[in-house]
């Protein structure tokens, strides 16, 4: 089965196993209990442990709405609740981009449970069912992302929230983006000195607190650059930046080609191309936008 690329894909295993490919990636095989997030991979497909023959792909068959069948006809060995979720923002993209490339949790507790009665509540076909489901999902992927700031998560934003000094700082950017930000000030906002706060924001976040501000503020740019009603001396401005002409040759730098040509491109609705993986942009290394935001 390849599901459409048509957002955040989730997947809760209720039943049996499977296995996940995604492009350029090794295969992962899933089992009951396991949850699965997607941000935005538009290339995965989700096979039986033992393959179809020839490879060929199932075609899903309605059983009533929102349930599927896919394989030989009868009693299924694999049960998943699958889906997409929607984030109730203009700034999805954005949001995307501050997510894992994969999330897979197994062997949680809490998890489990929560998978659990997923399952039972499908089944059931009770009054509020789809309420009920909507509610269980959202706490599940909360509970999702709790289980990947651990000190065996990888490098990330997730862990840097976790972290209660870097959490402070990393709120700061973004809540004040434009602000001349500092690694003084930054170390200060989470009571730690310079050369404590660099190397734990590093270790826990993946990168230098001054690379990861200026990927912020390049994601912003593009969310920005979208709005026909913005130009792009007001982005400049609202992402820090004290000319146009500055912004507009770091942006360049970064994207690989100007601010109005990129906002073109996507008024004309082909920015799918240009924007490739959004998480690119958080993980830059730095180009200095200009004498405001040196450390």
């Amino acid at each position: 089965m390849r599901p459409p690329p048509e957002g955040p894909f989730y997947g809760a295993m209720l039943e049996g196993s499977c296995e996940l490919s995604i492009a350029g990636r090794p295969p992962v095989r899933l089992g009951s209990g396991d949850f699965i997030l997607l941000p935005a991979a538009d290339d995965f497909t989700m096979t039986s442990l033992v393959p179809p023959p020839g490879g060929r792909l199932s075609e899903p068959i309605q059983l009533r709405p929102g349930v599927f069948h896919l394989g030989e006809p009868g009693t299924p060995e694999t049960r998943m609740l699958v889906g997409y979720y929607a984030f109730g923002s203009d700034n999805a993209t954005l949001l995307v981009s501050l997510l894992p490339e994969l999330v897979v949790v197994r062997g949680e507790r809490r998890l489990t449970m929560l998978v659990e009665l997923l399952s039972e509540e499908a089944r059931a076909g009770r009054p509020g069912r789809d309420v009920v489901l909507a509610r269980l999902l959202e706490v599940l992927l909360i509970e999702a992302f709790r289980a990947t700031t651990g000190p065996i998560a990888a490098p990330g934003l997730l862990r840097g929230l976790a972290d209660e000094r870097l959490a402070a700082a990393l709120r700061r950017m973004h809540a004040e983006p434009a602000r001349p930000w500092t690694i003084g000030e930054l170390a200060k906002a989470s009571a730690l000195s310079r050369s404590t706060f660099f190397d734990r924001f590093r270790r826990e976040v993946g990168l230098r607190p001054m690379a990861y501000l200026l990927g912020w503020r390049m994601a912003l740019a593009k969310e920005l650059l979208g709005n026909n009603a913005v130009s792009v001396a007001e982005v400049a401005q609202r992402v820090g930046y004290s000319s146009q002409s500055t912004f507009s040759v770091a942006f360049a730098r970064q994207v690989g080609r100007s601010p109005t040509a990129y906002a073109r491109a996507r008024h004309e609705g082909s920015d799918r191309d240009l924007a490739g993986d959004p998480r690119a942009m958080i993980g830059a290394e730095p180009i200095p936008p200009d004498r405001r935001t040196s450390a």
